[in-house]
């Protein structure tokens, strides 16, 4: 519907109207009257119109829409020519040069650079609908990016002018595009660049200045931007057509040749010039004949800087770029040899120049005269040369000059294509998104068109047969198959012209290309042919004569007249057979390359049709968005309107009829499907049945509803008014829904009511105001509803909270309530209990006891209190020295007191190995300060424990009162009445209290009652504790009896250690507090707090006095390690706390060495083997044991954890026994041999054969160890020529058999005869003639006691068999050896022998009250029970694992059949395999190689199916065999476990989604008529397809066939879970990297992989094999998500296995987001370590590092936050993460995954077998924008990222500052480096590159610099080392380079630069600064800076707008680093300027 009306009523003042000037389309003019009262008209050119009253009666008023204009001209009200015509001036006249034609876009030429192209612009343009912002060529360009990112389609943005005209910005509207696309692309990547490059170089060498436009292009061009599934660019493809070479030759008048060789001449160096023999361009014939030398407005030398830019940056090297000049130069050469007849040979070249060619081109001057001047071809017998005449040789010279251009402009394109076209790697099918740009040569008609003309504008046909096509005939054709009424239009269709061009038969071009063939042909008979054929045809004009040249087309444009000489010359474009002969003998390597792919396999036309037909074919599939572009005048000015030519142009281009097509029709398209789907919403309702036909009323209806509603609305709410006039226009306006376009409605239907117009307006005022009135009240009821449920909410919350709390601790009160009163309740049933059984005696003699008790605490209550005297002060040595008076003075080696037990008194020998003699101790100060504790702000505090724990009114300080109760509760009374007993001991021992009285007479013996209580309570501490003992005990014995008994009840342990500390805590007498040290330092050496008192106990002792605190820290970390002691301190201990030094024990070995060693009261035997080894150099250290002599007994301490001051604690406690002094117990402690290992290598080490072999031989002579006598001598025999070597001597022998035979055998047989025995097997013996070391002889006697007394080196432990097979006795020894298990009795009588392969299995268990042992053997399984059980257990199971670990036979437990594969080992039960360790296989995946001793053959075996025997040696028969029943039992077990581990499988889900099962494969399954497989369940048989079904066939998947490979035969699942065996040199990330890469790139594939995963992981025996599985089942859970069909069964599998350690971690991981690499090495190092935790190291740049927990899903900002909050930085903002490698620094999005970014380091290091290579890197934390930085604001900060980051910077030099700053900065950092040291002034000149910036050390000598930083430094006194780093960065922050990232590069770009610049990018801008002096050149804000990229070695930034930016090119390695930085900081500031942006959401403006 339109409002334009016309009427015949007189026209108001200042109406617009419109006025017919004569020229064929109305103009705009406006009505004024003249002071008479005519009318008059003022047009839009100012003209004046008087207007007759004729005239004025068929005046046609505009349209309002006409009158201002508008964005979009379907909504013109006039819709016509002169409706159009006018809106595109009004807007040009307002600047405005963007109109859109529904989807299409209107560009008029401004001729001017506008303000429209900026970085802001893009962004304001990027992400919004067309439409939403006024016209623009972005919006176009972000409309074919959206669409081609939602739709994934080939989008064309066609940059097409169909307007015939040159100069209208087709060219400059496509470099927009491109660079909108680069941009929004946002990555700033180096193939943007290259692709915005690739225009400069094209433009170079394709376009020239014209009449028209001053860089027209000569050429077409389509270009193919190439996008990634992100919508990145990812490359470009460019096509060329049709270059006009004839412009290289001949030019019109006022036009030029191509730039590339003014900008070639302007450009170039005099020296390059030089060598190329050029000049200016005026001494060029091929430059001049335009006339026009110079182009304004164009920099012909700055062009040729950015040409060689862009040639670098596109990677044409400079050998590439100085051949192309030299093939340049040489044309111009050419184009200046002219041509004179001759008379003789027809023609002769004469030299325009000095230099003709250019001679490095290798051409010979004479013969490329004859190429010139003669033409050859082929005859029937030979080839004739023929002369040509001047015209023909300057058209051949013309024609090789055309053909090297034309050739190097394609070879320039190919060039650029290998540079941003990379061939897609992800498969021959896989299709990329892309977007194409056609810029093309617009229609053209000149006064004499040639062939060029006649394919240029075929084109053009082509071009606007497609936009017919699309905008009219497919519009059109969609309506009439949806059944919509409509009247068609008719419009302007070219097909009848490409018929005759092209499509019919002898078509023109046909005819041309026929003619061309033809040897004869010519330009006359081809038109004549011509003619002839379409002479009939409407559309072609015929020549008028026989001598007319010319012939006529009327095109969709115009008639266009042809001249058709040369035509066939042109269409052939071949060269002369002497020049191609030419070419091929030239040694220029590149003028070779262009010509070596010439074959005239068609001609011109042909090719251009060719590469037409694939243009429109592309074309034909994408989705096209149109540009027309439109000049305003031919003058190239701007604001000049030329109305003839744009109506012109307005209509050849279609445009009306696009208009009315669009206006009328309906440009957007939906299904009724797809519109419910998008605009649903719009609806009430929820139900939506597309289906129904019900709904297309159903809307309607809701539509009228609606609109009716607002126009009641508008109607009651205006003015009042209720006359029918405004419930029509109500009405009216129900057609008319959208607001903006109300004003103008009622506008003109109140004109055409003549309604007042100030009316119109009022009423619309109030109805602005009552709309706004609305929406303000419904934003109030809203924010009020609003404030009303938070507040609600919050007040709920915190009722909520509050509730909580109050309940938790009601509930905590019950709790404890009812614990005190359940616990006084059972202690009072305990006492009545004990009361009941107690006799009347024992409970008088109790009561006695405590009566007594109760008085003796009394006296010595009042003693205390008697002694109150004041002290006086004494030394500490001088108490130390007192309290242990009676220890001897000096300190002795422990282990050398008494007489050495028997059989060993000849190792009681002098100290061979020196003591290690500790430096004296520093003598303690007289008298420490007393100063108050005070903890109470301590986490755990001993005051907070004692307010919490203590009982009653306890405090935690210092007392001398008795206790009431004990300060801990005890539940036991026996207890609580021993506390106090002890409390009173340490009041006694610390000196609080006075000693009592010594009674002379002895204590008198316990009465019988109390002997029976002790043996009845014996363990009680109560009643070990009588009276009499604590009060007549000296010093020593109390601490002896304080430990004895306290060890025994663990109760009182925290007891002890709490009256301690609180004895010592503010204890103001110096004596006391010393010997409560000593206490508590006795105690640490025997027991440790429990865990509720540790961490308070560490705390106390943090703060004790440092002659004691950290000696009892080192005590407690020492016996918390080694565990608590089970007897009371040694004599020796107590030395060690007297000196408070280790204690020095003597090791005897059986070589007759002595060893001192340290040792202290946790010391255990492990401790002192290991030390004793590391002293003697001993390697082989297993089964040597620490031995304990007393009197006559050795016993073994063992080399594990039983503690050695305990077993001589027994010592002196067995003395004491005795009657006897303690510290005189004859202990001794000896290192032996106690255990072979049944691999035993004496070769291996020899000291310890050494000491085993003199053991041996003192166990002989001792008689320690019995043998035969035959023995006795051979092993006599060894020993001689170990000791006396080869010689043989009477005297020798007898001293061995002195040494050797036991006493008894001497006597028993004569000494005489012994030595002859001894001698004959001496001399006898292999030893003497062989000559063998004496090593191996001792070897040799190891060996032989090994296997002849293996019961002499086993372990014993006493046990009593509970169950198994019956035996004589059950109660028994079992002695452990490297030969087996023997059972003996007490006899030594073997009751049963076992080998280790006899037994089967060893567990440990507890049976009743004590440990036991399980031991599965062939003869049964015995249930063994002993206190030593676990040690027991160890001790077999080590043997076991040993021998299995190297033995090399196995025995089949199954049948296995895998013949049909190579891999597998084929055997039968019972077969004996003999195990291949090569290493080829992995037995930790379940995988081993042997050999079947019965076939021979060798392969893979599963360890499942075999038994690795302990042994060997090869098994005997007997322990091959393997029961029945004994299978059957593990058969069944393994069943049984299976059910109860798979409780959920993929069964139900396998029937719907899984493939048919076929037969399980190979010949075993068919013999054993196995039945189909189960796919749901584990197999090791290797599928040959895929589980699910939708990719078994899938043609749409066949890309994905490598994939589906890689996961099938033999699948990496398989093989990582070893359920198929992998060679050993396979790493895990390799199987990890098949599994998952492609499912992380093909969705696809995802669901089966978690298919396989649990397919293996159900009903599979195997532990260890489901245990891989879970690891692949984290790792998966963490990558990606099944899909929703598969998800509810996987979770389901997970939740059916809660006792997984990884199913709950696994469930929480389903849910992470999807990564796109497979798992990080570190991801699959630590889950194979059973750890789902992942810890990283980040360095800081302190130096310092941290580990922090990281996840699959980690993100690096997460982690940064993470990061900043543990560090407590104030703001997380500005920093982040960087990974360094061996060659670069790499910052990390803050939006990427971590564990990707470690991944992708890791995939860049593989090398080239396919092996992943280790790249080392490290990840560094530190701040990498600088803003809001404010030293002082954040000390962290400053500390650990600012001063050291900034200290490098300014030591290098990057900063400007003054002298006076540079030595107050010095004096700073040289306090940093030596803090308050001056005696470090002298080290000042060789500090001074650590102190001053590098370029100014020179400034002044290094003694002045040391004077004036001494200087500075002494100023600065008193600050500490970080105050002087906060100064630092105070003294540089107001810098304006402060926080800059500073880069040195080479520029070329810019000549006012130096060479070398400086680019400091902060966060101001980008700073250009000169090295040297420091100065800034220049700096550019970033909303100046609209594009940048780096290259390997580049880096390149735009300035200013998009159209005419400055290029910076320079070269530098760290572009990458500039790149980032800058993105940085520009993303930072869009961020901000997007959390301001207001939005704009009113409906009404404001």
């Amino acid at each position: 519907m339109t409002l334009t009306v016309t009427h015949c009523a007189p026209c108001f003042q200042g109406e617009w109207v419109w006025v017919d000037p004569g020229i064929g389309v109305p103009i705009g003019a406006r009505v004024k009257l003249t002071d008479t009262g005519h009318q008059l008209l003022v047009d839009d050119e100012g003209k004046e119109h008087k207007l007759s009253q004729k005239e004025e009666g068929s005046i046609r008023v505009m349209h309002p829409t006409s009158v201002e204009g508008v964005d979009d001209m379907i909504r013109l009200g006039d819709l016509n020519e002169a409706g159009l015509l006018r809106n595109l001036l009004v807007r040009h006249r307002q600047g405005i040069i963007y109109t859109y034609t529904g989807s299409v876009l209107v560009a008029v030429n401004p001729y001017q650079e506008l303000p429209l192209y900026t970085a802001d612009q893009v962004r304001l343009y990027h992400g919004r609908r067309l439409g939403e912002l006024p016209p623009h060529v972005f919006a176009i360009a972000d409309t074919c990016y959206f669409n081609m990112r939602r739709s994934v389609t080939f989008q064309c943005c066609g940059r097409c002018s169909l307007d015939g005209e040159s100069g209208a910005g087709k060219t400059e509207s496509t470099k927009l595009v491109l660079q909108f696309l680069a941009a929004v692309s946002g990555q700033h990547s180096w193939i943007e660049q290259q692709i915005l490059e690739a225009n400069p170089i094209l433009e170079a060498f394709g376009n020239a200045k014209t009449i028209r436009n001053d860089n027209s292009s000569r050429f077409g061009k389509y270009v193919e931007i190439f996008f990634n599934k992100d919508g990145a660019i990812e490359g470009a493809r460019m096509e060329q057509y049709l270059l006009e070479k004839s412009r290289v030759c001949h030019q019109a008048m006022e036009e030029r040749n191509y730039h590339i060789f003014y900008c070639m001449l302007a450009g170039m160096t005099t020296e390059q010039k030089k060598t190329l023999c050029l000049g200016n361009a005026a001494e060029f014939s091929y430059l001049k004949r335009g006339d026009c030398i110079v182009c304004d407005g164009r920099d012909d030398a700055k062009d040729y800087t950015r040409i060689r830019t862009a040639l670098k940056i596109l990677a044409f090297t400079e050998t590439h770029c100085w051949e192309i000049l030299k093939l340049l130069a040489a044309l111009l050469h050419l184009g200046n040899v002219s041509f004179e007849g001759g008379v003789l040979s027809g023609c002769m070249t004469r030299l325009m120049s000095e230099c003709m060619i250019y001679e490095g081109d290798g051409y010979l001057p004479a013969a490329l005269a004859v190429s010139l001047t003669y033409r050859s071809f082929m005859t029937n017998r030979e080839r004739v040369s023929k002369p040509l005449n001047s015209e023909q040789a300057a058209d051949s010279r013309d024609a090789f000059v055309k053909a090297i251009y034309g050739k190097l402009f394609i070879w320039i394109v190919g060039r650029i294509n290998s540079a941003i076209h990379k061939t897609p790697t992800n498969g021959p099918k896989y299709v990329r998104n892309s977007i194409g740009l056609l810029d093309i040569f617009g229609f053209e008609n000149f006064d004499s068109n040639s062939f060029e003309q006649l394919c240029i504008n075929f084109a053009n046909e082509q071009l606007q047969q497609f936009f017919v096509r699309h905008v009219f005939k497919l519009e059109q054709e969609e309506y009439t198959k949806e059944d919509i009424v409509w009247k068609n239009i008719t419009f302007s269709d070219n097909t009848d012209t490409l018929d005759l061009l092209a499509v019919k038969p002898l078509n023109v071009l046909a005819l041309i290309d026929e003619e061309s063939h033809f040897p004869k042909g010519t330009d006359v008979t081809m038109l004549n042919k011509m003619n002839r054929a379409h002479a009939k045809c409407n559309k072609y004009i015929p020549s008028k004569n026989t001598h007319d040249m010319e012939f006529g087309i009327r095109h969709f444009a115009g008639v266009v007249h042809y001249d058709s000489n040369g035509f066939l010359e042109k269409n052939r474009d071949a060269l002369n057979s002497g020049i191609l002969k030419l070419i091929e003998a030239s040694t220029n390597t590149l003028l070779q390359q262009l010509f070596e792919k010439e074959r005239q396999v068609s001609t011109l036309s042909g090719q251009f049709r060719q590469s037409l037909d694939s243009l429109m074919n592309a074309l034909s599939k994408c989705q096209p968005h149109f540009i027309r572009c439109f000049k305003p005048n031919d003058d190239k000015k701007s604001m000049v309107f030329d109305r003839n030519l744009c109506i012109r142009q307005l209509r050849y281009s279609g445009m009306i009829d696009t208009i009315k097509i669009r206006k009328l029709g309906f440009p957007i398209r939906h299904t009724f499907k797809q519109f419910l789907q998008r605009y649903r919403v719009l609806l009430n309702t929820t139900v939506c049945d597309p289906k129904t036909d019900a709904h297309d009323s159903l809307l309607e209806r809701e539509r009228e509803r609606e609109l009716n509603r607002k126009v009641i609305l508008i109607h009651c709410r205006s003015l009042g008014w209720k006359s029918i006039v405004l419930m029509e226009i109500c009405s009216y306006l129900l057609f008319f829904y959208r607001l903006d376009h109300m004003y103008l409605l009622l506008l003109g239907s109140f004109l055409l009511l003549s309604v007042s117009f100030n009316q119109l307006q009022l009423g619309f005022e109030r109805l602005q105001s009552t709309i706004r009135g609305r929406l303000a009240r419904g934003r109030y009821l809203k924010e009020l509803a609003a404030a009303v449920t938070m507040q609600s909410q919050v007040r709920g919350y915190l009722a909520r909270k509050s509730y909580k709390s109050k309940r938790e601790a009601v509930t905590v009160l019950q709790a404890h309530t009812r614990g005190m009163l359940a616990r006084k309740t059972t202690n009072k049933m305990k006492t009545d209990v004990s009361a009941v059984f107690l006799s009347a005696q024992e409970r008088m003699a109790r009561e006695r006891s405590a009566a007594e008790l109760q008085q003796r605490l009394e006296d010595v209550l009042s003693q205390s209190q008697e002694a109150s005297a004041k002290p006086e002060p004494v030394s500490e040595q001088e108490m130390v020295e007192t309290m242990f008076d009676f220890l001897p003075n000096t300190v002795a080696v422990g282990g050398r007191e008494g007489p050495a037990p028997e059989g060993f008194e000849d190792l009681e020998r002098t100290l061979t190995v020196p003591e290690v003699i500790e430096e004296s101790r520093e003598e303690s100060p007289a008298r420490e300060e007393m100063v108050d504790y005070d903890d109470e702000n301590e986490e755990f505090s001993f005051t907070k424990f004692s307010a919490l724990h203590f009982q009653g009114s306890a405090t935690y300080s210092h007392i001398k009162q008795r206790l009431r109760q004990p300060l801990l509760y005890h539940e036991d009374e026996g207890d609580a009445l021993a506390c106090l007993t002890v409390w009173w001991i340490i009041l006694r021992f610390m000196g609080d209290i006075a000693e009592p009285k010594l009674i002379n007479q002895e204590p008198s013996a316990p009465t019988p009652s109390q002997n029976n209580l002790g043996q009845r309570q014996i363990r009680r501490l109560s009643n070990l504790v009588g009276l009499d003992q604590v009060l007549y005990i000296r010093t020593q014995p109390q601490i002896q009896l304080n430990f004895a008994l306290s060890v025994l009840v663990c109760p009182c342990r925290d007891e002890i250690y709490c009256q301690i500390i609180k004895q010592l805590v503010n204890n103001k007498n110096q004596k006391s507090s010393l010997r409560g040290w000593v206490l508590l330092s006795i105690c640490l050496g025997i027991f440790p707090p429990t865990e509720l008192l540790m961490q308070v106990s560490l705390n106390f002792l943090g703060r004790g006095p440092s002659s004691y605190g950290p000696y009892c820290a080192e005590r407690l970390r020492r016996i918390v390690a080694n565990g608590e002691r089970g007897e009371p301190p040694c004599w020796i201990e107590l030395q060690a706390v007297k000196t408070k030094k280790t204690t020095q024990v003597s090791v005897a070995l059986m070589d007759g060495l002595s060893v001192s060693l340290p040792v202290d009261s946790a010391c255990t035997s492990a401790e002192v083997c290991q030390a004793l080894a590391k002293k003697v150099n001993l390697k082989d250290i297993y089964g040597f044991s620490l031995y304990i002599g007393f009197c006559e007994k050795v016993w073994s301490l063992g080399s594990g954890g039983r503690h050695v001051m305990d077993a001589i604690s027994q010592c002196e406690q067995e003395v004491r026994r005795k009657g006897e002094e303690e510290q005189h117990a004859p202990w001794r402690l000896y290192f032996r041999k106690e255990l072979f290992t049944p691999w035993h290598d004496s070769s291996i080490d020899a000291v310890s054969t050494d000491l085993i072999y003199r053991q041996v031989i003192r166990g002989l002579k001792s008689g320690e160890y019995h043998s035969e006598k035959d023995d006795f001598v051979q092993l006599a025999a060894m020993y001689y020529y170990v000791t006396f070597g080869s010689a043989i001597s009477g005297e020798n022998a007898k001293k061995v058999v002195e040494e050797c035979i036991t006493t008894e055998l001497i006597e028993t047989k004569s000494q005489g005869k012994l030595i002859q025995l001894v001698n004959a097997a001496h001399t006898q013996g292999p030893y003497i003639n062989s000559r063998r070391s004496t090593d191996s002889v001792k070897g040799d006697v190891v060996d032989y006691a090994r296997q002849k007394w293996p019961m002499y080196f086993s372990k014993f432990y006493e046990v009593t068999q509970m169950s198994g097979p019956p035996l004589p006795k059950s109660n028994f020894i079992v002695a452990i050896n490297w030969n087996g298990i023997s059972f003996q009795d007490e006899k030594e009588k073997k009751l049963i022998e076992l080998s280790y392969p006899e037994v089967t299995g060893v567990n440990k268990s507890r049976y009743g009250q004590g440990p036991s042992v399980s031991l599965a053997t062939l003869r049964g399984q015995f249930l063994l029970q002993s206190v030593d059980a676990g040690e027991m257990a160890d001790l077999i199971q080590w043997y076991l694992e040993g021998l299995k670990e190297r033995s090399v036979y196995a025995v089949a437990l199954q049948d296995v059949n895998k013949q049909d594969d190579p891999t597998l080992l084929s055997y039968k039960r019972g077969d004996v395999l003999v195990i291949v360790k090569d290493g080829e296989y992995s037995p930790a995946r379940g995988w081993i190689k042997g050999t079947n001793e019965r076939t021979g053959n060798t392969g893979a075996i599963s360890t499942d199916t075999v038994l690795v025997l302990p042994t060997l040696e090869k098994p005997s028969d007997t322990t091959l065999v393997r029961s029945p029943d004994q299978k059957k039992t593990v058969t069944q077990n393994a069943h049984e476990r299976e059910e109860a581990i798979s409780p959920v499988s993929l069964k139900e889900f396998a029937l719907e989604y899984f493939r048919q099962p076929g037969k399980e494969g190979g010949r075993g399954a068919q013999a054993r008529g196995a039945g189909r497989e189960k796919l749901w369940a584990a197999s090791k048989e290797p599928i040959k397809q895929p589980l699910l079904k939708s990719l078994v066939g899938n043609t749409d998947l066949s890309h994905l066939a490598f994939f589906l490979l890689s996961l099938t035969f033999p699948s990496p699942i398989l093989k990582y879970m070893g359920d198929y065996p992998i060679k050993q040199v396979r790493q895990p990330i390799e199987l990890t990297d098949q599994i998952f890469g492609p499912a992380t790139q093909h969705v696809p594939l995802q669901d089966e992989v978690y298919c396989q995963i649990m397919r293996q992981m159900t009903s599979n025996s195997s532990r260890y094999v489901v245990d891989y599985g879970w690891q692949l089942m984290w790792l998966c859970t963490g990558l990606f998500s099944p899909s929703q069909s598969l998800l509810r069964y996987t979770q389901r599998f997970l939740e059916s296995r809660p006792r997984e350690p990884l199913a709950a971690d696994c469930l929480q991981r389903l849910q992470m987001l999807l990564r796109k690499l497979p798992p990080h090495q570190v991801e699959v190092d630590a889950i194979q370590q059973n750890s789902n935790q992942i810890f990283h190291k980040i360095h800081f740049p302190n130096d310092s590092t941290e580990l922090f927990e990281v996840t699959s899903t980690t993100r690096i900002r997460d982690l940064v936050r993470n990061i900043a909050y543990k560090l407590i930085l104030a703001s997380a903002d500005g920093y982040g993460l960087f990974m360094k490698t061996p060659n670069k620094v790499n910052f990390k999005s803050l939006s990427q995954l971590f564990g990707e970014i470690k991944k992708h380091f890791q995939a860049t290091g593989h090398c080239f077998s396919g092996a992943p290579a280790t790249m080392p890197y490290l990840v560094i934390f530190m701040r990498k924008l600088w803003f809001n930085v404010t030293p002082g604001r954040d000390l962290t900060a400053d500390l650990t990222f600012h001063f050291p980051q900034e200290l490098p910077k300014y030591l290098r030099g990057y900063h400007k500052c003054t002298k006076e700053e540079m030595i107050s900065l010095a004096g700073l950092l040289f306090r940093v480096k030596v803090d308050t040291d001056k005696s470090q002034f002298v080290m000042i000149p060789r500090m001074l590159k650590e102190l001053v910036p590098a370029d100014e050390m020179k400034t002044m000598s290094p003694e002045d610099w040391k004077k004036h930083i001494i200087s500075s430094y002494n100023k600065q006194a008193g600050i500490t080392l970080d105050e002087a780093k906060v100064a630092f960065l105070k003294g540089i922050c107001h810098w304006p380079t402060f926080g800059c990232a500073f880069f040195e590069v080479k520029q070329t770009s810019e000549p006012s630069y130096p060479s070398i610049v400086q680019i400091a990018i902060s966060k101001q801008g980008v700073s250009f600064i000169d090295p040297k002096t420091k100065e800034l050149l220049v700096m550019h804000l970033f909303n100046r800076i609209t594009n940048w990229s780096s290259g390997s070695t580049y880096f390149h930034m735009t300035i200013g707008n998009l159209v005419k930016g400055n290029s910076f090119l320079c070269e530098t390695s760290l572009g990458y680093k500039m790149d980032d930085l800058l993105s940085s900081y520009v993303n930072m500031y869009e961020m901000q300027r997007q959390s301001v942006r207001p939005r704009n959401n009113s409906m009404f403006p404001t």
